[in-house]
């Protein structure tokens, strides 16, 4: 009682500091970690009404195997806590999934140059929600780490309306496209966004929490950057086959 009582007096930084201790990002390479996280996505996604039930009890798409996606694992304490999709654009490789829902929007910049990172499937195992409040700021922290290592411009946040106030008051995202239906989900979704140059130094300064540590990125993502990506770099991908 008096550890939870202390707990509760620290900062927001203190105690996503702390958490992030117990934290390990890993990629899902293996069969048996992607379908892991499959199943954790369908039940958080059953259990806010935003799928149907299936028999399978996993739900995955297409993106899920695309050559510019990065799909993660959250462990906390070595058990999945959490995960998310990462999928980075780039000059010939316009293929991320918020640029099929709001193409208006999304390709246009793509067109211009910039480099944009669109995480997606982004969800929490119930029980560590509960024992584990920080754990939506330490999933967060990949996304905004993929946006420096991979040079990126813009961060989209494709959300539920409700959810779109906790992105305004975290990173200072605005909306750029009102909500409409996101293939496979049952709810509707809006698009917001956040540009990363302008925006980091003062996110940064707030949460410090979201500063990469000591050679973080690069065990996180690789040391190569985009040079993974096939449309970049015209060769085949370095990166490790998804099985």
């Amino acid at each position: 009682m008096v550890q939870a009582i202390a707990h509760q007096t620290l900062s927001l930084t203190d105690r996503v500091m702390r958490a992030l201790d117990r934290i390990d990002y890993r990629l899902a390479v293996t069969e048996q970690d992607r379908e892991r996280i499959f199943a954790l996505r369908y039940h958080a996604y059953l259990r806010e009404g935003a799928i149907a039930p299936s028999a399978d009890e996993r739900f995955t798409d297409p993106v899920d195997d695309q050559p510019n996606c990065f799909m993660f694992g959250v462990y906390a304490d070595g058990e999945l806590a959490g995960a998310i999709r990462l999928s980075i654009s780039g000059a010939g490789m316009p293929d991320v999934p918020t640029a099929k829902v709001f193409p208006e929007t999304v390709l246009p910049q793509i067109e211009a140059g910039r480099v944009l990172v669109d995480p997606t499937r982004f969800v929490a195992d119930a029980r560590w929600s509960r024992e584990l409040p920080e754990l939506a700021y330490l999933t967060l922290r990949l996304p905004w780490l993929a946006m420096e290592h991979f040079g990126a411009d813009i961060m989209l946040a494709a959300v539920r309306p409700e959810h779109y106030p906790f992105y305004r008051r975290l990173w200072g995202n605005t909306v750029v496209s009102p909500p409409r239906l996101y293939p496979g989900l049952a709810k509707p979704v809006m698009l917001s966004q956040l540009d990363y140059a302008k925006a980091a130094p003062r996110v940064e300064a707030l949460y410090p929490f979201f500063r990469p540590r000591k050679a973080e990125r690069a065990a996180i993502f690789g040391g190569s950057g985009m040079a993974w990506l096939p449309a970049i770099t015209g060769t085949p991908a370095a990166r490790p086959v998804l099985v």
